[in-house]
């Protein structure tokens, strides 16, 4: 993996934003700060300004696993192309299978893990996420979050940070969200920013030229090949590309004069 910021990477970058290219991000440890209270996380002011500025600039898509409802209130005020929640399964037309199953596993974590200090079910509608981010013996916390997610059947377990997110058999990924979204808006090329392991599934995506994966992070076994340092370098990410698309402004008024 390489530092997209560093000097010997800006062109990397300015590439891609010289392209007719969707810029995507991840919410929570991308956008905004991990927090110990998933209800309490919100983007840095400094954060929500630089992104009205780049959505102004650029088609811009935040990917999130939370529900679409929660996340875009914490993103009102700025002019999105779109938002996607659970994990790629919003909006989606092809969700009421879903909405009938995800209610039936809810009883049966609570029977299983109700009883641990430091647990949290979320239900999402769509999806469930368990959080263990609270409990005291983490690693003794997340063997049984996942020996009871197990045995709910045909189920999809993706891990997180502190978090195991459950959701349907075959449910679409943050991966096939992204292509969409670049599909729908005609653009040619993708720079995708998340930190954790549902974004693996962008990641992952073999496109060369077309895809720029950035992970929050320095991680070896991403397949992400490039990344910023911390959660706060969102910023010097965002004001790269401000400068990129006003170098290009005045570019194309110096060639009308």
């Amino acid at each position: 993996m390489r530092d997209v910021l560093a000097r010997a990477n800006r062109d990397v970058l300015e590439r891609f934003a010289g392209t007719r290219t969707v810029l995507a991000f991840d919410f929570d440890g991308t956008l905004a700060p991990i927090v110990a209270d998933p209800d309490r996380a919100a983007m840095r002011p400094s954060t929500r300004r630089l992104l009205q500025g780049v959505a102004k600039r650029y088609p811009c898509v935040v990917i999130s696993g939370r529900a679409r409802g929660d996340v875009g209130r914490r993103l009102r005020g700025v002019a999105l192309a779109g938002v996607v929640g659970n994990h790629g399964l919003e909006p989606q037309p092809a969700t009421a299978g879903a909405r009938r199953e995800v209610p039936q596993w809810v009883p049966v974590l609570e029977r299983r893990l109700g009883g641990i200090p430091g647990v949290v079910i979320e239900d999402k509608g769509l999806s469930l996420a368990v959080h263990y981010r609270a409990a005291r013996r983490k690693k003794e916390a997340r063997a049984l979050v996942l020996d009871a997610a197990a045995g709910l059947g045909d189920v999809r377990l993706v891990g997180g940070k502190q978090v195991l997110n459950v959701l349907p058999a075959g449910a679409p990924g943050k991966g096939q969200a992204l292509e969409r979204a670049r599909t729908r808006l005609g653009c040619d090329t993708a720079v995708y920013v998340g930190d954790d392991e549902t974004d693996e599934d962008v990641f992952a995506l073999d496109q060369p030229g077309r895809l720029l994966g950035i992970r929050v992070g320095r991680r070896r076994d991403s397949a992400a090949a490039y990344f910023i340092r911390t959660q706060a370098e969102i910023d010097v990410l965002l004001r790269s590309f401000l400068a990129f698309a006003s170098s290009a402004g005045r570019a194309d008024r110096s060639r009308r004069i």
